[in-house]
């Protein structure tokens, strides 16, 4: 697999019709399948608030407050979703309602009475990492001998497999990042603030479809050494290297994509750099197929950037998962050793970081294929010269 062909990007992606929407059986297919993986982890059942495991699950996506909306799914019975009474018509409203049954609450009585009934009294659940401790402590007190546990912890793969209409959301969310670096490439950098090229590209990104921009990191010269560098007011000077890193949601799946460019000529240093932190990209794309572990992917690229000699330079791990978030499992990472299936999407993203001077960054999204490995992004890798 060539992951260095250029594909044309140029055309808006946002005027392509719309993917058909998931249906009520899209959704219970993934509720049983959910409930299930639980059974088989040994789990009484899940309990999954607002957030992108309910998304994923139903299609809701209320609001996550101190009213308690909960998602209970066990393995041989109906799942169900607890509301409050004033959601409940939203709740119904939801693509994935017609697979559940709603079970809604007043305010003034007992929510968590009202949930007990639907739980194994004595059973361990997985619950979404981001479960509000109020409402996990209010369950406890009605079911002392129940237990919980994190997804990321018992069911990190929970939502890591894609299927082929989710597969056709990435794509898109990736062709409208590639769309909106092509047009950064033609906006002046040198005199400008990183502020001002982070503005046009969370404005390129909604040109091109995205109802939701996450971020939108841009580093130039010394702040590029700071991978997660938040754009500021520094002036973008003829010399620097600029790290790009952005990315969002499209059609309620992410993007994400991470190019380097120079505003004037680079130094020889600059594009050996460059050169080195490419390789590494494309050889741990190319690494990509299915059984490897997740780690493999990392030491593919880790080991291209050692033996230039800047080991201690690669600071974080090579990628991580995407899909209705745009980090999530799984984590191409030292240590990982769960193997790679298809349907699986991630970034593969290294990089070379030298403080106080600047620092370098190329990121793709990777699909596992049933032979390999496919990067949903086709922008140009090389370093690009910008005024």
């Amino acid at each position: 697999m060539d992951f260095e062909r250029d594909r044309d990007r140029d055309r808006a992606p946002d005027r392509e019709p719309d993917p058909a929407p998931f249906t009520h059986a899209d959704y219970a297919a993934r509720m049983a399948a959910a409930a299930q993986s639980a059974a088989d982890a040994g789990l009484a059942g899940l309990l999954i608030a607002p957030g992108p495991d309910l998304a994923h699950l139903t299609g809701y996506r209320p609001a996550d407050t101190e009213r308690l909306t909960l998602l209970v799914l066990a393995a041989g019975q109906d799942p169900v979703l607890v509301v409050p009474a004033l959601e409940a018509p939203d709740a119904a409203k939801a693509p994935g309602a017609p697979a559940l049954t709603l079970r809604d609450w007043a305010d003034g009585k007992n929510p968590y009475g009202a949930t007990a009934p639907l739980l194994d009294a004595g059973g361990r659940f997985g619950v979404s990492d981001n479960t509000w401790a109020l409402h996990l402590l209010g369950l406890q007190r009605e079911l002392p001998a129940t237990s919980y546990a994190p997804l990321t912890d018992v069911l990190p793969m929970l939502r890591a497999v894609k299927d082929e209409r989710e597969l056709e959301r990435l794509a898109a969310a990736a062709a409208a990042a590639d769309a909106a670096y092509a047009q950064i490439l033609g906006v002046p950098f040198a005199g400008r603030r990183e502020t001002d090229i982070a503005a046009d590209l969370a404005a390129l990104l909604r040109e091109h479809g995205h109802s939701q921009v996450d971020f939108t990191v841009v580093g130039s010269g010394p702040n590029g050494a700071d991978p997660h560098h938040e754009a500021d007011d520094r002036t973008i000077e003829r010399g620097d290297m600029v790290v790009l890193d952005f990315g969002g949601l499209k059609h309620g799946y992410g993007s994400d994509i991470s190019r380097t460019v120079h505003v004037g000529e680079p130094s020889a240093e600059e594009q050996r750099v460059h050169d080195i932190v490419r390789e590494a990209q494309r050889a741990a794309s190319a690494a990509v197929r299915p059984g490897i572990a997740c780690q493999d992917v990392d030491r593919a690229a880790r080991a291209v950037i050692t033996e230039f000699g800047y080991g201690d330079r690669f600071i974080h791990r090579t990628g991580h998962g995407i899909g209705v978030t745009t980090h999530e499992p799984p984590y191409m990472v030292e240590g990982e050793e769960r193997p790679l299936v298809p349907g699986m999407c991630f970034s593969v993203e290294p990089g070379i970081y030298l403080p106080g001077r600047f620092g370098v960054r190329i990121e793709d999204i990777v699909t596992v294929t049933e032979d390999g490995g496919r990067s949903l992004n086709g922008a140009p890798r090389e370093l690009a010269v910008v005024e």
